[in-house]
């Protein structure tokens, strides 16, 4: 029965759902006012070539100046900006929210020097909807933070193709199990990463050695969403991994879980709608800080 419960936990966490996926901004980085997402695109845990240089092709393969390989999970996010705005509008529009958030900028190009919007298009972000001529793109490559192995970083790239149509499209690597609820996230934010990614940790929640819990993190925020959708059901699942024999380690993580889901009962959330699962330390990937005690909220 144990094994089972691991089983069905494993796969609900390997099979995200985009079905009436949620289209809202990712918490790092807002959309152009009046423009449309179109598309969102979730890949987990690849290796991600993040471009820093413009392009060229050489011996036949299409290549950037300069690049960096990330370890990561990716988010795309293409949206659609009304016609009245220009690509430089859009360009002054993410170089400004850049600086207000205090990101570093690590290359940007804009025109003929970014190279071949072919190439962009279609070697490096494989979306044809973005080739279009090369006067009219613009790409940067951010980095939220200082460490490469840690902060998210971030590809954008705008064009207006031919027939005027404006796109912004935006690459948004994530350190594997990164994925936690953000200070001053909203309820579209945690609807849009639960949709695409399946999962999501839940961030400030700690307990003593007793296993009671003394943190309770962002449970309004899962109270709001939960109430805003009442068709939405979760598992929580708590980790545990220390030196301690498996038996224990899955008791309590599996008291650690229970005790959550009874805090959002108390704070009047069907409890039908919530399965408390303890995993001890046989779900053990994960790189964010503190992982090995995390707990998660998993779509059903």
């Amino acid at each position: 029965m144990l094994i089972a419960g691991v089983l069905l936990v494993d796969a609900v966490l390997a099979q995200p759902t985009l079905n009436d996926i949620a289209f809202v901004d990712h918490a790092l980085l807002a959309g152009f006012p009046d423009s449309e997402i179109v598309n969102i695109e979730y890949n987990e845990d690849v290796n991600y070539r993040f471009v820093l240089g413009s392009l060229q092709r050489t011996r036949g393969q299409v290549e950037p100046e300069n690049s960096a390989r990330l370890r990561g999970s990716v988010t795309k996010i293409t949206y659609e900006i009304s016609q009245e705005f220009t690509g430089a509008d859009v360009y002054a529009f993410y170089l400004e929210q850049m600086r207000e958030k205090g990101y570093t900028q690590l290359f940007g190009c804009e025109g003929r020097a970014c190279g071949s919007s072919n190439f962009w298009a279609n070697d490096i972000f494989k979306n044809r909807i973005l080739y279009g001529p090369e006067r009219n793109q613009y790409y940067l490559a951010l980095r939220t933070g200082a460490e490469w192995e840690v902060d998210p970083s971030i590809a954008l790239y705008i064009i207006t193709r031919g027939n005027r149509q404006l796109y912004a499209y935006l690459e948004i690597v994530e350190a594997p199990g990164q994925q936690s609820i953000a200070s001053g996230s909203g309820v579209a934010d945690l609807m849009l990463t639960l949709r695409a990614q399946g999962r999501i940790i839940l961030s400030g929640v700690a307990f003593n050695d007793d296993d009671r819990l003394v943190q309770q993190g962002n449970l309004d925020l899962i109270v709001e969403l939960l109430n805003q959708d009442v068709s939405i059901q979760i598992y929580l699942v708590a980790h545990l991994r220390e030196s301690a024999p498996i038996e224990a380690l899955m008791s309590r993580s599996l008291v650690r879980a229970n005790s959550l889901r009874q805090e959002l009962i108390n704070r009047g959330v069907d409890g039908s709608r919530i399965s408390a699962q303890g995993v001890g330390p046989l779900a053990p990937v994960c790189v964010a800080a503190n992982c090995e005690r995390r707990v998660e909220v998993v779509l059903q």
